[in-house]
């Protein structure tokens, strides 16, 4: 037995609204041992869910429905559910009650169409909704096969599944078992190389393990699936401590945590601070560090250098060596970190200087190119070369520099340990 969620609206096919249900429908289902293969997104159009709802209905017990509960004419969810199952609509006057109600607590009418909303398939239970007009829906129309409708709103439809989805689901014996993922997150190594090290481990059944490519990191998901989330988190640990053993330095942390607040607890851990000088990314680094709340702590601050001009002022970059390299280099990328780290008074001063494009490249020094600066709490400096591509735009190769630099920061930060 398996559930499937369907997501009602052709704002959402249009990218207008963010399909946030989908992601809290999931984890509720997964909280609840309950496996779902499938979500559907259709619009709102009677033939296309039509057709949705009779292909969901015989690959999954237990349909999820969310938006397309409404007053207005393209609002089709209940309808077209009565008419796939061939089963007609009854009006429920404490639903015309309820809205009725709702409507005169602001002083207003309801409007005539809104006693569409209390039209729902013979036989169907009502899902109350506390919050809004739009009421769901909870039917089993035929053996083996639920139904649940829910408003598109998120803040109602997660009230409403909370309030009655939950205990009914846990009432047919579901939410004996729960499902419970971890996620690992690695930097600096592909996903390919990655995966090459860690093959054995795809092939387990309980806990899972499967790979996901992200922009400029590599995640692992694991599942595993027991009576309890501590008995699940169990089986997930060893497996987890083992994966971390090979990984070694590309792994940076899982679940809630960001490379900017793994590396603020390092240098909290180690009472040190550190501040950036920056070229191409115009600040970005700096923005990155203080998502972390709290991280004055050892975020002192930046200079953002994009003249040279600045650089030489502000950051002591030697002129002579910026006619000779060029402001994208090692060397310079060395010298901005060292001022920034002595401007600022900080234990650790990290630097970036590059090409991110669209124009500026050429065949020696081509877009994609930076350079990372990284100047230590015992006066010694390094720069790392990067090469990006030309296949990101601009803001992506000043993402993608300003958490190189800060991997870079965790890594030296870690092998000091």
């Amino acid at each position: 037995m398996s559930a499937e969620i369907i997501c009602v609206g052709t704002e959402l096919l249009l990218g207008d609204i963010l399909n946030t249900n989908v992601q809290f429908l999931a984890r509720e289902l997964a909280n609840l041992g309950i496996p779902h293969f499938y979500q559907t997104v259709v619009g709102d159009n009677m033939t296309r869910l039509h057709e949705v709802i009779k292909i969901a209905s015989q690959r999954a017990s237990i349909l999820v429905f969310t938006g397309g509960l409404g007053p207005t004419p393209d609002d089709l969810t209940t309808e077209t559910i009565a008419q796939v199952f061939k089963t007609p609509l009854v009006e429920h006057p404490e639903i015309i009650r309820d809205i009725s109600q709702k409507f005169a607590a602001r002083r207003r009418s309801m409007a005539f169409n809104n006693r569409k909303q209390a039209l729902l398939p013979k036989g169907a239970d009502i899902i109350p909704n506390p919050s809004g007009t739009a009421p769901g829906l909870l039917w089993q129309p035929r053996p083996n096969l639920t139904l649940m409708t829910f408003p598109g709103v998120p803040s109602e439809m997660k009230r409403m599944w909370s309030e009655t989805a939950v205990s009914f689901l846990k009432n047919q014996g579901w939410g004996k078992e729960t499902i419970y993922s971890r996620m690992l997150y690695f930097k600096g190594i592909g996903e390919s190389d990655l995966s090459a090290k860690l093959a054995h481990f795809f092939e387990l059944s309980n806990p899972t393990v499967a790979p996901y490519a992200s922009l400029g990191e590599v995640r692992l998901r694991l599942s595993a699936k027991a009576r309890s989330k501590m008995e699940a988190i169990a089986l997930i640990e060893p497996i987890t401590q083992e994966i971390k053993e090979i990984a070694g330095l590309d792994y940076y942390g899982s679940d809630e945590d960001t490379l900017a607040l793994v590396v603020g607890n390092l240098l909290r851990q180690a009472r040190e601070t550190v501040s950036v000088a920056e070229s191409c990314t115009g600040g970005g680094l700096g923005a990155v560090l203080t998502t972390v709340s709290g991280s004055s702590d050892y975020f002192l601050g930046g200079i953002t250098a994009y003249k040279n001009k600045i650089k030489i002022d502000l950051l002591g970059v030697n002129p002579t060596d910026l006619e000779q390299n060029g402001a994208v280099s090692g060397q310079i990328a060395q010298q901005m970190a060292l001022g920034a780290k002595k401007r600022l008074g900080t234990s650790w001063g990290i630097s970036i200087t590059g090409i991110a494009g669209p124009g500026g490249g050429n065949e020696i020094k081509p877009v994609g190119l930076v350079y990372i600066g990284l100047a230590d709490d015992q006066g010694g400096v390094e720069s790392f070369e990067c090469h990006f591509g030309t296949m990101h735009d601009r803001d992506t190769i000043r993402l993608l520099s300003s958490y190189t630099a800060l991997d870079q920061l965790r890594r030296k930060l870690l092998l000091r340990k």
